[in-house]
Formats: C-alpha cells, sequence, structure tokens
C-alpha cells in the first residue's frame, strides 16, 4: 500500500499544481514594414485693422480713450496673440489724422501697449473678433488747437 500511497500523492500534487493560475503568454514574430507621411501648413499672419478712439479725446494728458479694432485670422486653426503694440511703422509713428485736421501732430498721442489683462486673445480659425483696448491712447496737453474734432487713426501691430 504505500506505493498506491505515494501514487496518490503525486497524482494529488500534480493535480493541484495544474489548478494553479497560470499566466498566459503568447509570443508572434512577423515581418513587416510600413510608411508613413505628415504634412503641415504655412500660417498666415493675423490681419491686424487699424484702430480708431471710441470717443473725443480731449488734451488733458490725464484722459485716455479707448481704440476699438478687428483682429482677423485667415488661418484654419485658432492663433493666439499676447500684445497689440503701436506699429510705428504705419503712418506717421503709427498713427494718421483724418486730411481736414492735417495741422494737428500725431507727436501729441500716445499709445500703451494693450494685453488683455495680461491674458492676450484667442482668434478662432477663419474667423475674427472685435475688439476694444480700454484706455489705450492719450492726447497730450501740448496737443494743438487743430486736433479739436479730429478722426485719428491707430496703426497696430500684435
Amino acid at each position: 500500500m504505500p506505493r498506491s500511497r505515494i501514487l496518490i500523492a503525486v497524482v494529488s500534487a500534480g493535480v493541484a499544481l495544474a489548478l494553479q493560475p497560470q499566466p498566459a503568454t503568447a509570443f508572434w514574430r512577423a515581418p513587416g514594414s510600413g510608411t508613413g507621411s505628415g504634412s503641415t501648413t504655412t500660417m498666415r499672419a493675423l490681419v491686424v485693422a487699424p484702430g480708431t478712439p471710441t470717443q473725443s479725446l480731449f488734451p488733458t494728458g490725464l484722459a485716455r480713450g479707448d481704440v476699438a479694432t478687428t483682429l482677423t485670422n485667415p488661418n484654419a486653426f485658432p492663433v493666439s496673440i499676447p500684445r497689440l503694440a503701436l506699429d510705428t511703422t504705419r503712418g506717421s509713428g503709427g498713427y494718421a489724422v483724418d486730411a481736414a485736421h492735417a495741422a494737428c501732430t500725431v507727436a501729441s498721442l500716445s499709445y500703451t501697449t494693450q494685453t488683455n489683462g495680461g491674458a492676450g486673445w484667442t482668434v478662432p480659425g477663419a474667423g475674427a473678433i472685435s475688439v476694444d483696448l480700454t484706455n489705450a491712447i492719450a492726447l497730450s496737453t501740448g496737443a494743438p488747437n487743430a486736433c479739436q474734432a479730429a478722426t485719428f487713426t491707430v496703426y497696430l501691430t500684435s
């Protein structure tokens, strides 16, 4: 009987081992090849329309006025800009005055670069946004009388 006990013990151990959870593994090896491609687009410049003061400016040096402009994005994707600054390469140092007030010197104007409180602006793809630049422009106390009732253009850049 000792043999049968040994046989039973061996068979029981084998069954117990077979019933234990075992990790399943598999490995396939196959040859392969492939190609991939991608493309990018060239970003086009954001269009910043010339701005105009939204209210009359008075030569106090302290009172400032808002400037309204439109930002247009010709790209298919959104574009963010951090600031709007005076474009001194356009007009006369970044400004123009209507023809009826040609004797008004634009040197009397000052513009403060705008950042939208540090958030900048995001223009949607193939879209436009209107922007009001709060307290962006001022007329100095030394402005000549010729500036009375003048209409100003403010050239901006992003």
